[in-house]
C-alpha cells in the first residue's frame, strides 16, 4: 500500500499486530502536518537527507542513520528544509496504526478539517 501526499509519499513496507512500517519521502522545502495520535507510538529513522523535526515543540534535527522517536499522543512533524529528497523509515507501534488516527493541529494543505480523534475501525 502506498500514496502521494501533497509534501511527498508514504509506503507501507510491513504490517502485522501492533505494529506497521513505513518509507516515507519528503520533496525538499515540505513538511508533514503537525499532528498526534491517539493509537500508537512511532520510531523514525533518517535513510537519506536531513529532517527538521519538532516533537511536542523541541525541535530535533538528525542526518542518516540517527533516529527519533515520538510517544504515543506527542504533537509531532518532520519537515525537509534542504534540497534533497528526505526518506525516513517509521515503525509505528500501538493497538491500532489505521491512517485514521491522525488528529491534524496544523497543516499546510488546508487538511485540518480531517480531524479524527478516533478510529472509525478497529
Amino acid at each position: 500500500m502506498s500514496e502521494s501526499r501533497p509534501w511527498g509519499s508514504w509506503h507501507v513496507i510491513d504490517v502485522g499486530q501492533g505494529y506497521k512500517v513505513k518509507r516515507i519521502h519528503v520533496h525538499p522545502g515540505q513538511r508533514l502536518s503537525y499532528q498526534t495520535h491517539a493509537h500508537r507510538s512511532e520510531h523514525w529513522v533518517v535513510i537519506y537527507g536531513m529532517a527538521t523535526c519538532v516533537v511536542d515543540g523541541v525541535t530535533i534535527v538528525a542526518g542518516p542513520g540517527e533516529s527519533i522517536d515520538v510517544g504515543q499522543g506527542a504533537a509531532h512533524r518532520i519537515t525537509n528544509q534542504h534540497a534533497e529528497e528526505l526518506v525516513i523509515i517509521e515503525v509505528q507501534r500501538g493497538a491500532y496504526t489505521g491512517e485514521d488516527d491522525i488528529c491534524r493541529l496544523e497543516d499546510d494543505y488546508g487538511r485540518v478539517d480531517e480531524v479524527r480523534s478516533e478510529p472509525t475501525s478497529m
